[in-house]
């Protein structure tokens, strides 16, 4: 019986993690990350304004991240978007030169971002992250 009740607990707090937050993943954006990432960029525009850019433009992170973060051949789209998801997520509260996954010249030029620990809620977190997956679906840098 005890087994039961916390396996019920266990589901009830993990489709409650999973709810969908109230909070809007752009607003979010335009509001935390705007100020130093491009939302959608060129990469010609890229190259003609690099002199004022102070990141990388968010859809370069986003398709860096799909491409170089592997789970078994990607078998599940689903467990994919998780696990970017959940590195989005650590990076921002906790970034680190040894986590990145930029390209060299970006590190060079960008440096590792600030972390965003307390600045940032966790459901602003958690919609951002998931806004950085999903919206950049099929857009190209």
């Amino acid at each position: 019986m005890k087994k039961i009740i916390m396996l019920m607990s266990l589901l009830v707090t993990v489709s409650l993690m999973g709810a969908d937050s109230k909070v809007d993943g752009e607003k979010v954006f335009e509001a935390q990350c705007a100020s130093c990432h491009i939302k959608m960029i060129s990469k010609d525009d890229l190259v003609k304004q690099l002199k004022t850019v102070k990141a990388p433009p968010m859809v370069e992170v986003s398709n860096q991240l799909k491409n170089n973060i592997k789970i078994v051949d990607d078998l599940d789209d689903d467990i994919h978007r998780a696990v970017v998801i959940a590195f989005i997520k650590d990076y921002v509260e906790y970034p680190h030169l040894d986590k990145s996954m930029c390209q060299a010249m970006a590190l060079e030029r960008f440096g590792v971002m600030p972390s965003m620990k307390g600045k940032i809620s966790e459901d602003e977190l958690n919609a951002v992250a998931a806004w950085v997956y999903d919206y950049y679906i099929g857009k190209k840098f």
